[in-house]
């Protein structure tokens, strides 16, 4: 079995107070009360519609997997924005050879502007010899 889906189910293990293996709206509220001090009735209900796939007012274990690797993507997208302003750190909304060789040399690896130039050139999509957050997000993955 997948490391993953032995972690999906000890969350819900840990959400399904009654075993029935599904979340119920209180066993949801009872739970993230327990976790964040407060979880109001009304953001247990949206919760539960908005990732109920199945319309049965109950969460199964492919609605929290669903719903964490949801989290996890938008996790990646953030860290992602990050590293691509740490890049482009004129805020200029893209990466220049210039800007690539500054950051690289703070990292330790020094290029030169033509090197540099060759390294965007391979995911510069659009061709205008830069790269914008789109194409870093290709080069990344």
């Amino acid at each position: 079995m997948r490391r993953d889906m032995m972690e999906f189910e000890r969350v819900l293990t840990y959400f399904d107070e009654d075993g029935d293996g599904k979340i119920s709206l209180t066993e949801l509220r009872s739970r993230m009360t327990k976790i964040s001090g407060d979880f109001q009735l009304n953001e247990a209900e949206i919760a539960i519609e908005s990732l109920d796939s199945d319309g049965d007012g109950l969460l199964s274990l492919e609605d929290l997997i669903t719903f964490m690797e949801s989290v996890s993507e938008d996790e990646k997208l953030k860290d992602l924005k990050e590293a691509f302003e740490m890049y482009d750190n004129e805020g200029r909304g893209f990466i220049t050879p210039k800007s690539l060789k500054r950051m690289l040399k703070k990292l330790g690896d020094s290029k030169s502007i033509d090197e540099c130039k060759l390294m965007i050139g391979r995911f510069d999509l659009n061709g205008d010899g830069v790269l914008n957050f789109e194409e870093f997000r290709i080069m990344m993955e």
